[in-house]
């Protein structure tokens, strides 16, 4: 493995320091004798998949699980922060078991934070003030919450859409009525999927489904469901098993962040640079080849230039094809105008206690619900999700009596969500907490915001047209897009650090096309749900 200066003096210029960006760095001093130099218009390490300390208590923004299919990623994870060795501190008090590393040095978390932690994997749907398993099951819960006559309706109009489906999918309507039926889409899928996009189901290409739920349907939750009651996959890996459907998964102590701000301690150890605060504003080139990189220190407003001989981005395409400038062909400069993002709000909320009680037979600390994360779809109020970070990770919260959870918001930079004030979208918050019974607002400790532009590229606007930027950008030899702003592609951390693994395993063996890039989270064993 190269270490310290290279060797070549060959450079490869980095734009952004999250999964995608920061795999790369670390895959070129492993496998090359590139020194990668990263630049992060930010000054905060990992990304949307970065961690935010606020008073000792931790924000994963989005919720992280750090599980795949990719033996590859899995084993990638472990070697930088190894599997606990023992129980970690919910775990003890509550006498619970998890799969624990048999290596002798295997970590204690209750004695050092750089440890991975095996976690249960519990994420319900809340509507009508109820809760349902998600994925939908037909357990008698769910009869018990629809009501028999709903379930029949939504029996029928399944085994209809599976005996006449729209044989050509044109939207996300359509691929998930072929897969549910329209009743239980009208009921579970079709208001909250325009409450995270803004859009009706209708006018999203249907490639949003295929990323995110291809593996997922009625038949597969039930033959997942009659397996487990003979035997459950209780292995790490849990090949057997829809990634939607997984029962756990790892996660860093500390949160995502922690291990992304890891390895960028070791990329620069081993000889790699990384700057923060510092914007790529402009990229150069001639013919099909970039050459240098125009860059914005932000505290300076100093601009300077970059040389490289290779270039990976993970800035949004949008503005990665802005940065390029006017000789850019107009077809291609009006499809990335075109482009459509989906903006991000988080609100934390610090508590004494919930008014939803644990009715479930998973103990917890403190008797709180057990949830990762709830998603709610009452129509009545904004909020799309509902984090509980005790159940991430005990550490992720100072004082472990106390309750810690993130509101999600989705919006679009400039609406009127969007430019509420912290302590509009405070009041917001509690209020519609309270509004739908999961709160008492006498009951909030502290509370705080935080706003994530461009957290998901949308499949619609000029999507449809995208190949015309692929094409443009695969023409230039030492250009490498990766990672989900990189590529406008809804992808997860594990399918954004194995673009970035694809891209340099490209440079390394001379390969000049990018299509095995591109295929990466196009087949079913690469798909993880978020």
């Amino acid at each position: 493995m190269p270490e310290g200066n290279s060797k070549s003096n060959k450079t490869a210029v980095i734009i952004g320091a999250g999964p995608a960006g920061l795999t790369a760095a670390y895959e070129l001093l492993d496998k090359t004798d590139i020194t990668p130099v990263v630049f992060e218009a930010t000054s905060e390490i990992g990304g949307i998949s970065r961690t935010v300390n606020y008073k000792g208590n931790r924000i994963d923004i989005g919720g992280h699980r750090f599980f795949s299919k990719s033996d590859r990623v899995m084993c990638f994870w472990q070697d930088i922060f190894p599997l606990q060795g023992k129980p970690a501190r919910d775990d003890i008090a509550l006498g619970r078991y998890v799969p624990l590393s048999d290596k002798p040095d295997a970590p204690d978390p209750q004695e050092t934070d750089k440890v991975i932690l095996m976690r249960n994997r519990i994420s319900r749907i809340f509507y009508a003030r109820r809760f349902f398993d998600y994925p939908i099951t037909l357990s008698r819960r769910t009869i018990s919450n629809l009501g028999l006559a709903r379930m029949i309706k939504i029996a029928l109009s399944y085994f209809k859409a599976r005996l006449l489906p729209v044989k050509k999918e044109k939207s996300l309507e359509h691929f998930l009525i072929n897969r549910f039926g329209k009743e239980l889409y009208s009921t579970f899928f079709k208001d909250y999927t325009q409450k995270v996009w803004g859009v009706p189901c209708n006018e999203i290409k249907p490639e949003w489904g295929a990323q995110r739920i291809k593996g997922l349907s009625v038949s597969s939750a039930v033959f997942q469901a009659a397996r487990n009651i003979f035997a459950k996959d209780t292995s790490l890996e849990q090949k057997k098993t829809e990634t939607t459907l997984i029962r756990q998964f790892m996660y860093p102590k500390l949160g995502p962040g922690q291990f992304w701000e890891e390895l960028a301690g070791i990329i620069k150890s081993k000889g790699g640079k990384l700057y923060l605060r510092n914007k790529v504003t402009g990229l150069k080139y001639h013919n099909n080849t970039v050459t240098a990189a125009e860059i914005k220190e932000q505290d300076t407003g100093r601009i300077k230039t970059i040389k490289g001989d290779y270039y990976f981005s993970t800035m949004p395409v949008k503005d990665l094809i802005s940065a390029m400038g006017p000789s850019v062909p107009a077809e291609v400069r009006e499809v990335a105008a075109g482009l459509v993002y989906r903006d991000f709000i988080t609100v934390g909320l610090l508590l004494r206690e919930l008014r939803i009680k644990n009715q479930t037979k998973t103990k917890t600390i403190n008797n709180i619900v057990p949830d990762n994360w709830i998603y709610v779809q009452e129509r009545d109020v904004k909020i799309g999700r509902l984090q509980i970070f005790n159940n991430w990770s005990p550490y992720m919260v100072k004082d472990e009596n106390n309750i810690w959870i993130g509101l999600e918001y989705f919006c679009t930079e400039g609406d009127k969500l969007w430019n509420k004030s912290d302590d509009e979208l405070k009041n917001l918050a509690i209020n519609e907490l309270e509004k739908i019974d999961i709160i008492d607002k006498t009951k909030v400790i502290d509370s705080v915001v935080i706003r994530s532009p461009k957290t998901y590229p949308a499949y619609f606007g000029s999507y449809e047209n995208f190949d015309v930027i692929r094409n443009f950008a695969d023409d230039f030899e030492n250009l490498f897009l990766v990672g989900r702003n990189g590529m406008h592609r809804y992808n997860n951390q594990d399918h954004s650090m194995l673009t970035a693994m694809t891209a340099v395993e490209n440079i390394a063996a001379g390969i000049k096309t990018k299509d095995n890039i591109w295929d990466v989270n196009t087949e079913l064993q690469y798909h993880e749900e978020k």
